[in-house]
């Protein structure tokens, strides 16, 4: 008779254990499965209809590829040789997850490492970590019970959002200490001088805090992407974490190796004995280094060990520039737009055209698969072939569509529509690719780029936050579907968020005109909201003159800020630069002087989709938006 299988037993028996992944994995799982007291998968499934070894699958870049064990509703597990790359391992269940029908639990381990990954819909990714040895402590038995009877035990608590908070708050203090210290710098003293000098001193001080602050702003961009680059793997071997703990107590040995890994950074090479890759992008453009305290430097230890990897760009771009722009620092703890809102809005002007395309397509292909299959009944491979080949090209003029679709925000901000969007068409093209892999068998990879998004934004800080939020996004969504990040560079040069005012264009001030938006497919996004009766106390009355000199024929001086941007976006679809648009407004927009911005709107084409009343902050100001 069989001695039970313990712990003991099984740690006895695998830690001496050298054998090949596919030597070992099948009989290391069933005497898991012993050990934890698990029916096996022949037992309870003898055809592998929901728990089985060798999971055939298609992987979403539209190879085959077997799962080693899957469990519906449970787990997909991957295992490879001792010693082997865990990650590796954890790309691959990423590609297979659509086809093993997105488990909530992704499991990898080399014989002597587990790894318990979670897969929980809107939650952190959170990382379950033990060793053989450790399996006979009743945490490690309890992980790997739940896994089993339930996953849903393992459900992280904290939101991505939930965790982006949290990073922006302590960021926040390694902020405020690094503008405070640098303030007083440039602060006028009456002692310096006459005070008949005051005001200009003061006016020089307060040029001097503008330009520290932007300063300020473009060092901690980067330091925020190293650490999220970090955690998602661009930069090996914790080598941030590295240089931050080596230089604690010297301030200024930090800052040198701050200099010389954004230098590396920025054309890729050694640091070192480790070798960069090559980023570039604009971001490190300049090797720019502000010198810190200890005190800043260990808040910027404890922020570095966060999670970068969870964050959710697509509200930690308004959290950062309201952290770092002085004139929004009120509205730090206000209401920020979530990926929800913004969904609401991008699903019917963006996706809705491109998802009745993509039915069209698929459709098609369907009915072509059909002529194929007769063919090959027929015995007729010439036309088999050719009509193959016509699948083949309509999938790929599908998937170049998507990586030709152009969307401009024109007033961007820090790049949530712009980095929500992108997903989105990522995620279309990823169905893409996983429906041109069964029964098609033709493979394709992610061509949808971040240079597809244009934007506006007169705020030269938000400008630049937005190019970053928007190549995190991208990076994180590369990494978290299973594909290789692009290299050579790693960060595109960006150039497509241009700096400027999107309604006025004063180059020339005794010349005002009307500025030029880039074309694009799809205009979406938020324009600012003020009422024509803070206009002038907001803008000045120069800035207002001239803007209502220049729109006087189409939008009345009475109207709210937003509708310019309604206004705007009319005449690029008039001119055939655009053809759909979708802009958030205030409920005024339903009256008044607003409302002939409607009018004209219905006038020339149509309004097809509306949201009557939802909650809003814009501008600190709680109002409802339609």
């Amino acid at each position: 008779m069989t001695p039970p299988m313990t712990p003991q037993a099984f740690i006895h028996k695998w830690k001496r254990a050298n054998l090949s992944e596919r030597s070992a994995y099948q009989q290391h799982f069933l005497d898991l499965c012993d050990l934890l007291g698990q029916p096996k998968p022949a037992e309870v499934d003898s055809d592998g209809a929901f728990y089985t070894f060798e999971r055939g699958v298609r992987k979403t870049d539209g190879s085959h590829g077997w799962a080693d064990v899957w469990l519906k509703g449970h787990f997909g597990w991957e295992y490879k040789k001792k010693h082997k790359d865990l990650d590796a391992a954890y790309n691959q269940l990423q590609l297979y997850r659509e086809d093993l029908e997105n488990p909530p639990l992704l499991i990898v381990c080399d014989l002597d490492r587990f790894e318990i990954h979670t897969n929980f819909t809107n939650t952190a990714k959170h990382v379950y970590r033990f060793s053989l040895l450790n399996l006979g402590d009743p945490g490690s038995l309890d992980l790997l019970q739940k896994v089993f009877t339930n996953p849903e035990a393992l459900r992280p608590t904290q939101t991505t959002d939930e965790i982006t908070k949290e990073l922006a708050d302590e960021f926040a203090a390694l902020a405020d200490s690094m503008q405070a210290r640098l303030a007083r710098r440039g602060s006028p003293d009456p002692a310096d001088g006459p005070t008949e000098g005051l005001h200009e001193r003061a006016q020089q001080g307060s040029l001097f805090a503008e330009q520290q602050a932007h300063r300020i702003a473009r060092f901690l961009m980067k330091l925020m992407f190293c650490m999220f680059a970090e955690d998602i793997g661009l930069l090996q071997g914790k080598l941030f974490e590295r240089i931050l703990g080596s230089s604690r107590r010297e301030p200024v040995q930090l800052s040198r190796r701050l200099k010389n890994l954004f230098e590396a950074m920025a054309t890729g090479g050694e640091f070192g004995a480790d070798v960069i890759r090559h980023f570039n992008g604009g971001l490190f453009a300049d090797a720019d280094v502000i010198d810190l305290t200890w005190d800043e430097i260990e808040l910027l230890i404890k922020v570095n060990g966060k999670d970068w990897s969870n964050v959710e760009p697509s509200i930690f771009g308004t959290l950062f520039e309201r952290l770092l722009d002085p004139a929004k620092r009120s509205q730090i703890g206000a209401h920020y737009t979530s990926r929800e809102d913004i969904v609401t809005l991008l699903e019917p002007v963006v996706m809705a055209p491109l998802r009745r395309e993509w039915e069209a397509v698929k459709a098609k292909c369907e009915a072509l698969w059909v002529k194929v299959q007769d063919a090959n009944r027929r015995s007729d491979k010439a036309a088999a072939t050719r009509t193959r080949k016509a699948i083949e090209k309509t999938l790929g003029d599908f998937l170049h569509r998507l990586a030709s679709v152009k969307i401009l925000d024109p007033a961007c901000g820090s790049g949530n529509f712009l980095y929500v969007a992108i997903h989105l068409l990522l995620d279309l093209e990823k169905q893409v690719i996983a429906f041109a892999s069964l029964p098609y068998d033709i493979s394709s990879f992610p061509h949808v780029r971040p240079t597809q998004l244009l934007g506006i934004e007169v705020n030269p800080f938000a400008q630049e936050l937005a190019q970053v939020v928007i190549w995190i996004g991208y990076l994180q969504w590369m990494k978290q579907n299973g594909f290789v990040a692009p290299s050579d560079p790693v960060l595109e040069p960006f150039e497509n968020i241009k700096n400027m005012d999107a309604i006025l264009d004063l180059s020339d001030p005794e010349n005002p005109k009307e500025p030029e938006w880039p074309e694009a497919e799809f205009i979406v996004g938020n324009p600012p909201f003020l009422g024509s009766k803070r206009m002038r106390a907001e803008l000045g009355d120069a800035y207002v003159g001239k803007l209502f000199g220049m729109w006087k024929d189409r939008v009345r001086p009475e109207a709210d800020i937003c509708c310019y941007w309604f206004e705007k976006a009319r005449l690029q679809i008039g001119a055939k630069h655009s053809k759909r648009a979708g802009l958030l407004a205030t409920q005024g927009i339903r009256g008044g002087a607003n409302r002939d911005v409607l009018k004209r709107i219905k006038e020339t084409g149509d309004i097809y989709f509306g949201v009557s009343d939802r909650d809003w902050i814009l501008d600190g100001a709680n109002v409802h938006i339609r």
